[in-house]
């Protein structure tokens, strides 16, 4: 290392070494040079995605990252939240109204309140019936029955800027 930093006329030994080509530490495998790692995906996706394989075809389907889920709108309604992280949101949310509850529980018994959001229903992955429920629920959403389905909150517009802390004038 003295030598090549001699070479180098005392250079960084990093600098050094990509002078000689050899790749920095870190980026070689255990392996060897020839095998350099991979970078992580940035994102994890959800493994419940495959429950909305059913809207694709559906013009009016849009499915959008919400709460780090993923929620299925059908003609703008926000229909199902797939939820596939630590309970109680790992599962199927049933976007729906408190009335309607007790009409879709007596069709499908795995639908319980959610625990946080109890305006909604909610199947938990880990249920016995959680397949044959989401299939259920997927056709109903398809067949556009009105106890599942709300009306998104339009969002408020976003200010240019941070107002609160400016120092300029109105």
């Amino acid at each position: 290392m003295r030598q090549a930093m001699a070479e180098d006329g005392g250079a960084h030994p990093r600098i050094a070494a990509a002078r000689m080509s050899i790749p920095p530490r870190g980026l070689v495998s255990p392996r060897g040079l020839s095998q350099v790692r991979q970078p992580m995906p940035s994102k994890i996706r959800n493994s419940l995605l495959w429950i909305f394989d059913a809207f694709e075809r559906e013009p009016g389907y849009l499915c959008k990252r919400m709460f780090g889920c993923d929620a299925a709108y059908l003609d703008g309604l926000l229909c199902l939240v797939a939820a596939d992280r630590d309970p109680p949101f790992n599962g199927l949310l049933v976007c729906t109204s408190q009335e309607r509850h007790a009409s879709l529980i007596e069709v499908m018994p795995a639908l319980r309140a959610h625990p946080v959001l109890g305006k909604w229903l909610y199947v938990p992955q880990a249920d016995a019936a959680f397949e044959d429920t989401a299939e259920r629920l997927a056709t109903l959403v398809l067949a556009r029955d009105t106890r599942i389905g709300v009306e998104p909150k339009p969002r408020k517009p976003r200010k240019a800027g941070n107002a609160r802390n400016s120092v300029l004038p109105d």
